[in-house]
């Protein structure tokens, strides 16, 4: 038997439904964002949100990264174009999935009209710093 005493603060359940959606605000004012609990449940461990678009992007959301650990994330619905620093260009489309780490510069640069995104962030702080494109895109 482990007697060993954890010094982290204890995880709780989170529950979240869609009878009940609590939204936050986020990143993208264009964007709407449905918390799921799991910042509170987790100690601030992790984050996890539903990212709903009603429009699709009229524009890119310019070169970015985030202070994170890593984001992960699900397409729901819908498909988002993204562009890397390293040159790579990404459709994510219904059913893919995808893990960033902290600090790579990316570009959103288009999406479907209407799309869901769950978005799962290590740790649920994870802001988001604005930069300039890699040299040569």
């Amino acid at each position: 038997m482990n007697d060993a005493v954890s010094t982290e603060p204890r995880q709780k359940l989170a529950i979240a439904t869609t009878e009940n959606p609590v939204y936050v605000p986020g990143r993208r004012e264009f964007f709407r964002y449905r918390e799921l609990g799991v910042t509170e449940g987790s100690n601030g461990a992790m984050r996890a949100q539903v990212t709903e678009a009603k429009q699709g992007l009229s524009e890119p959301t310019g070169w970015h990264y985030h202070v994170c650990d890593q984001q992960f994330i699900y397409m729901l619905k819908g498909w988002v174009d993204l562009e890397f620093e390293d040159g790579r260009k990404v459709r994510l489309k219904e059913g893919d999935s995808m893990m960033i780490p902290g600090g790579t510069r990316h570009n959103e640069t288009a999406t479907s009209d209407t799309m869901d995104i769950l978005e799962i962030s290590v740790p649920a702080k994870m802001s988001t710093v604005v930069c300039d494109p890699p040299a040569g895109l």
